[in-house]
């Protein structure tokens, strides 16, 4: 198994549709000169930008959390630029890209150091081979105080591990629930 560097994820979005909308180099400013958190092709990853659609966890309706029989009134939605997550609480978003992950490659998601310095962790779970999709993001606000997320800037690099051999069943083959997903998707059981 081998991790994929730029060269590989240029051509694969270029010739595959394995990132779309796709940024070839890293940004890192904005046309009016604004600085912006990184996002875009880097040595060995892709650096996702996260959508301005989001969904923020609330309590006021004393649900609870649960996997298998998931409360959408735990959230609230939000559209915006920036997004405030309260102290000790979390976000769900998307992914600006749409990915088409080829079926001998798995792709694992770190959020970026800019984010995580601040106490904010992003998590996502790894992309199957043959899953396609945008990537629905987790934002945990770990600190106590509120927490700003930028729309439309880097929150997360995506690695491309490529395996020496296809893997026997992959997301698709399974149909697996999350196939497609367009927007923020919650939990389905």
């Amino acid at each position: 198994m081998s991790i994929k560097s730029d060269r590989w994820i240029r051509h694969m979005a270029e010739t595959h549709g394995l990132i779309e909308p796709f940024e070839p180099g890293q940004i890192r400013q904005a046309d009016d000169g604004r600085k912006l958190v990184s996002y875009g092709t880097s040595s060995y990853g892709y650096d996702g930008r996260c959508a301005d659609e989001f969904k923020i966890f609330t309590n006021i309706n004393s649900a609870i959390v649960d996997p298998k029989n998931f409360d959408e009134n735990s959230f609230v939605s939000f559209t915006g630029d920036t997004c405030i997550i309260p102290p000790n609480s979390f976000a769900l978003a998307r992914t600006v890209e749409y990915f088409r992950i080829p079926r001998n490659v798995l792709t694992i998601c770190l959020g970026k150091s800019t984010y995580a310095r601040c106490g904010i962790i992003v998590n996502v779970t790894p992309l199957e081979p043959e899953w396609e999709g945008h990537v629905t993001l987790e934002f945990s606000n770990t600190t106590p105080l509120p927490a700003r997320i930028y729309a439309n800037e880097g929150v997360a690099q995506f690695l491309f591990l490529e395996s020496d051999e296809a893997c026997e069943t992959s997301y698709a083959d399974r149909a697996g629930k999350y196939m497609g997903q367009r927007g923020v998707t919650l939990p389905k059981a």
